[in-house]
């Protein structure tokens, strides 16, 4: 499968023909990595596919392992890869009897090679699957795979989720990587992109969730913006939402990062809390996400001597992350560059006051320095700490930046309104496809 083999056709907007009307659609929803512990992408399968399933459509996921968690009247169909770098044995050889097809040999040999395998491959088995279901879907709606295998006729129109575009990590990891070997490795491992950049180029449909991610998906992909669509997404406002009942406890600082990546910028918050505790001895910080056992973020807890200060918790319920969030005095998104921050939105849905950077589209979440949150650049770890800071030490501006946010999140970022907006581009992509045909 080629690039070359994409309709092109332009996207066409406008409203779905009478032939579609609002009549319940049938949705295939992909996802080459689902579990809402790996990342965003997990987070927006299981929400997504909720509320499109209250508004009364069928959604059907599909997708590899690690398995998305699905809420009720979700199913799942599960189109296995060779689960290559499951714990606790990343990177493995399969054994002999393991390999099903030539798909499964290219999987393993992108590896051994020092590449990523999965958005390829899973984009070829995924058009395997629908082929063969052809006529069982209204609409396939891919969780930014971007691979060749989606492109052409899948017997339904194609709409694309893009987050933002990785090569920003790409970008962010390069300037990291300390050695020639290093940056070699990086540059191998990224090879992807250049397949989803081209796969981009050629899709009639894109959605994304935010202004910021919106323009680098036309810089960095080449994407033309009258392809491009923004549908905010936002926090499940039921389950994360105020508890007076839940104890503050002083000092707690928490944050979110399911990986230590430059792009996170968890280095920086570990340097922000090393200052701040020369001035509060109380503060701490609690991330949620595995620790590291060796990178930049456990070299920098030795460093500072904060191994008691900083705590990592993983595998916990809903309830019980709700919980922790809840009893936080500040929420912290450090990131370098997000393409959304699903943490902003969630934390600021309990009421708990943000500290966040400027960082790609988080400004369009957080909202205003000093009305919604405190805003700081990226990467600097002195405006950290005085955010941080000045946070812990004053009650009332805690309590009114956590009112503000609140209300900020419900009244843009819910999972409600991102479900009816996509309807609508699904709508628009079935009445342009058949306009085409």
């Amino acid at each position: 499968m080629t690039a070359e083999a994409i309709e092109t056709g332009p996207f066409e907007g406008g409203s779905a023909s009478g032939t579609d009307g609002d009549r319940p659609l049938r949705i295939a929803l992909l996802t080459y990595k689902g579990n809402p512990f790996c990342g965003g992408q997990g987070v927006y399968v299981r929400h997504l596919g909720r509320e499109l399933a209250r508004l009364g459509h069928s959604v059907e996921v599909i997708g590899s392992q690690p398995y998305p968690v699905l809420d009720e009247g979700v199913p799942l169909t599960e189109l296995p890869s060779l689960d290559l770098y499951r714990q606790p044995d990343p990177f493995r050889t399969p054994g002999r009897g393991e390999y099903r097809d030539w798909i499964d040999l290219a999987e393993v040999a992108t590896m051994w090679t020092g590449g990523f395998p999965e958005p390829l491959t899973f984009s070829l088995r995924a058009r395997r699957h629908l082929l063969s279901r052809r006529g069982d879907f209204d609409v396939v709606h891919d969780n930014q795979t971007l691979g060749y295998g989606l492109l052409g006729d899948l017997g339904a129109p194609l709409v694309t989720t893009i987050h933002h575009p990785i090569t920003v990590d790409r970008r962010l990891d390069l300037d990291a990587a300390g050695s020639l070997r290093r940056r070699l490795s990086v540059r191998r491992w990224y090879g992807f992109t250049r397949m989803q950049k081209r796969v981009a180029r050629r899709l009639p449909s894109v959605l994304t969730v935010s202004g910021s991610s919106q323009a680098e998906i036309t810089e960095h992909l080449g994407v033309r913006p009258d392809r491009i669509q923004v549908v905010h997404i936002g926090a499940d406002t039921d389950l994360w939402s105020p508890d007076p009942s839940v104890a503050e406890v002083p000092g707690r600082i928490v944050t979110t990062s399911s990986a230590d990546v430059p792009l996170k910028g968890l280095v920086h918050l570990v340097e922000a809390l090393a200052k701040l505790r020369t001035e509060n001895p109380a503060a701490h910080l609690v991330v949620v996400g595995k620790r590291a056992e060796d990178g930049p973020v456990a070299r920098a807890i030795e460093r500072y001597g904060l191994q008691d200060a900083v705590e990592f918790v993983k595998g916990i319920s809903d309830a019980e992350l709700v919980d922790l969030v809840r009893s936080a005095q500040v929420s912290c998104v450090p990131s370098l560059y997000e393409g959304f921050s699903l943490p902003a939105a969630e934390a600021m849905a309990t009421g708990t006051p943000l500290v966040a950077t400027t960082g790609g589209a988080i400004p369009e979440v957080a909202g205003p320095d000093g009305e919604t949150c405190l805003a700081v650049p990226p990467g600097d770890a002195g405006a950290l700490a005085a955010a941080l800071g000045r946070l812990l030490g004053d009650r009332e501006l805690r309590a009114r930046l956590g009112e503000a946010g609140r209300a900020r999140v419900l009244a843009n970022f819910t999972w409600a309104r991102a479900a009816l907006g996509t309807v609508e581009l699904y709508r628009q992509s079935i009445a342009a496809r058949a306009a085409r045909r």
